[in-house]
């Protein structure tokens, strides 16, 4: 291929992968909206046929619920007292005695069912027996003549309407049936009624939109009787006309309301299922809906009340199904093609094998001989690198020695520095010493031991006080290797601060010495943390000479956890000149010093931190808060030690 005909070739192969990937996704793409679709279908039958079922079954129950009391008033018809009652015309002397004996009557058979009324009325109307005639609030007297159940029961029909009485306010469904009287041909002479409560019926409703969805009930005119949710009781399932809305209020709902708001259903395509939308809040009247959520709406007839019973089931699970089987369908064909693309890429891969494995194979053999040739250079390199090891061990134990021999070297001028005040140190107990022993053999000879054996025990103490004063020389001079052990830091700074106890006096240095014997334990060589405080005191002594306040400074305290990291900060401080910020940067350089010439090397604070890094801490400088220096020797716990 050449080069003119390369852009081509790649730009033909990224063409063929963008129409593969567009394939790929639009097979996706189709499956998982088939899938939905099926699924759908198939969740939408099988939600009818259950809901459909449940519905047949409810509407059975219901429509008993309701009836239950249309027989009681062709009983009540039967009745000899009402129909004495209806036969003679009202008058004053006895009338009431059978009025009351109806009422009571009435009274016992309405408790026996369970209703909120049965009650009389005449041929105009009116109610002349009732059951609630105990009550403030009974409807003796009342006027129904207008209702429809009235006007059919008195043409000899019986009738059931659903109403709202203007007495107590409350809904029902009254049963009507005319009272004939078979002496007067079997005339109608008045009408019996049953007024059955629907509470229980409301309840019901309330929990099946709680667990299913929402459900009505309207009567033949369209009008909700019940509703769940609650906002749709008197709704109309389709708009109606101002003339019918008004003859419906005058007639059922005694100058009620119904029909402020349509639900919109239509109902006969209900009756074998169709899809509704409703706020998935249902709106009050005159508000705007929000949220829309579908429904399948089933309706089913009320045969023995003219009723119809309207149910709507929640889509959403069948939809939420659907999304599940159409990512099902998606996957499984993403999978199927996966597979596809691994088998290629299968294929691809072994053919690509081979070829590496051939190339592989010269390149180890290009290997193999680079690795001869390269093996001896090594051994080369290797046997040259061993005798730089062996040179740079031999220079690394004669750099210890040097440091070791400048360790002891820095000692014994210190020790040179203190030969005068240790001299005046030692005179006195000395004096002392040839006075009291030559005391003591005078009273010996003279016979008084007691006085003689004073004098010699006082000698014992002075020796012992010379002891005390010679025993940090020796320790301090004597040259041994660095031994890590537990040691107090009280301890160590008391025995410095001895060492320069005359020297302290004649400069006319104050101490302040905060360091508790017993408190802190460092992990360190006595011996080396000693010579590391000589030097910084010493230095601390030379920096105050010209400071008109001479004072000394030493204090240890603990910083970090009191665990395996603990460490112990040993600061010394004096009230000198300080630190310029460019000298603080060059303090531990080797031989550079801040004293005048002839009276330093500029190795003290190097060796010095060299001896604390030994014990794994390490030595730092800053300047004084108040003035002046300030070195901090960080050294580790034993338990900081064990730790690393």
């Amino acid at each position: 291929m050449t080069a003119a005909e390369l852009p081509s070739a790649a730009r033909r192969l990224l063409r063929l992968r963008a129409a593969g990937i567009f394939l790929m996704l639009f097979l996706l793409v189709l499956s998982g909206v088939l899938g939905y679709r099926f699924s759908e279908r198939a969740g939408l039958r099988d939600l009818r046929a259950n809901t459909s079922h449940q519905l047949d079954l409810m509407t059975a129950a219901i429509d008993r619920e309701v009836t239950r009391h249309a027989h009681i008033p062709g009983v009540v018809a039967l009745n000899s007292e009402v129909l004495d009652l209806l036969r003679h015309p009202i008058d004053a002397k006895g009338e009431g005695a059978r009025q009351l004996a109806v009422n009571r009557h009435l009274e016992r058979l309405n408790a026996h069912i369970d209703g909120l009324a049965v009650f009389v009325l005449d041929m105009q109307g009116i109610v002349v027996a009732s059951s609630d005639w105990i009550y403030s609030d009974n409807v003796l007297g009342a006027d129904f003549s207008y209702r429809p159940f009235f006007r059919a029961a008195a043409a000899g029909t019986p009738y059931r309407q659903y109403g709202v009485d203007a007495v107590r306010n409350e809904p029902g469904y009254f049963f009507a049936h005319p009272i004939r009287d078979e002496r007067q041909d079997w005339r109608v002479i008045g009408v019996a009624v049953v007024k059955s409560g629907i509470a229980s019926l409301e309840r019901r409703w309330l929990a099946h939109e709680v667990a299913e969805g929402p459900a009505l009930i309207a009567d033949g005119n369209g009008v909700v009787l019940l509703a769940s949710p609650p906002e749709w009781k008197y709704a109309t399932l389709k708009p109606l006309s101002g003339e019918v809305i008004a003859d419906i209020r005058r007639q059922q709902f005694d100058g009620r309301a119904p029909g402020a708001f349509s639900l919109d259903v239509d109902v006969e395509a209900a009756a074998d299922g169709t899809l509704v939308s409703f706020p998935s809040a249902a709106p009050l009247p005159g508000e705007t809906p929000r949220g829309r959520r579908d429904y399948l709406a089933l309706s089913r007839n009320l045969p023995e009340s003219a009723w119809r019973l309207l149910v709507f089931a929640n889509l959403r699970p069948v939809r939420a199904q659907a999304l599940t089987h159409g990512a099902l369908a998606a996957a499984a064909v993403a999978c199927l093609l996966l597979g596809m693309l691994y088998l290629r890429q299968r294929r691809r891969v072994l053919h690509s094998r081979l070829e590496n494995q051939a190339l592989l194979k010269q390149a180890n053999q290009a290997l193999e001989r680079s690795v001869a040739e390269r093996t001896a250079d090594l051994s080369d390199a290797v046997r040259r690198l061993e005798a730089e090891v062996g040179e740079r061990k031999r220079a690394e134990q004669t750099l210890r020695a040097a440091q070791d021999e400048l360790v002891q070297a820095a000692k014994l001028a210190v020790l040179g520095q203190l030969a005068t005040g240790i001299t005046h140190e030692l005179n006195q107990p000395l004096g002392a010493v040839r006075t009291l022993s030559g005391n003591a053999i005078e009273f010996m000879r003279r016979g008084n031991l007691e006085t003689a054996a004073d004098n010699l025990r006082i000698v014992g103490q002075l020796a012992e006080q010379m002891g005390s004063i010679i025993t940090p020389l020796k320790t301090f001079a004597r040259k041994s290797p660095a031994v890590s052990s537990a040691v107090d830091v009280a301890h160590a700074v008391a025995s410095a601060l001895f060492l320069f106890d005359q020297r302290l006096q004649r400069s006319g240095v104050s101490v302040d010495n905060r360091c508790r014997p017993g408190e802190l334990i460092a992990w360190c060589d006595q011996n080396r943390l000693q010579q590391v405080l000589v030097n910084l005191i010493g230095n601390a002594i030379d920096a105050m000479t010209v400071q008109p306040v001479r004072r000394l400074t030493i204090a240890a305290e603990r910083v970090g956890s009191s665990g395996a990291g603990g460490r112990i900060a040993l600061a010394v401080a004096d009230t000198g000149g300080g630190f310029s910020p460019d000298v603080i940067g060059r303090l531990f350089e080797p031989f550079f010093t801040t004293k005048p010439a002839g009276e330093g090397l500029g190795l003290g604070l190097v060796i010095s931190r060299d001896i604390v890094r030994d014990f794994g801490g390490d030595l730092t400088a800053e300047s004084a808060p108040g003035g002046g220096a300030r070195f901090v020797i960080h050294l580790p716990t034993q338990q900081g030690a064990s730790a690393s």
